[in-house]
């Protein structure tokens, strides 16, 4: 039996999610490169989305540290 292939995308506020990969992928969302069965893709956002944060939210929280 042949492995479902996922495919892992991720918006402009930062957070991710993986679709199988003949499933087009909604307006707004990117597919970063990262294809491969669920347990890989889930392992590359556990090491890459680290902060759950939105990136709008990120950026104005290091602004005002500055």
């Amino acid at each position: 039996m042949e492995q479902f292939k996922y495919v892992v995308a991720v918006n402009q506020e930062g957070p991710f999610f993986i679709r199988l990969g003949e499933k087009a992928v909604p307006e707004g969302w990117a597919v970063p490169g990262i294809r491969g069965d669920r347990e890989s893709c889930l392992t590359y956002i556990a090491a890459t989305w680290t902060d759950m944060r939105p990136l709008s939210l990120q950026r104005k929280a290091a602004a005002t540290q500055n």
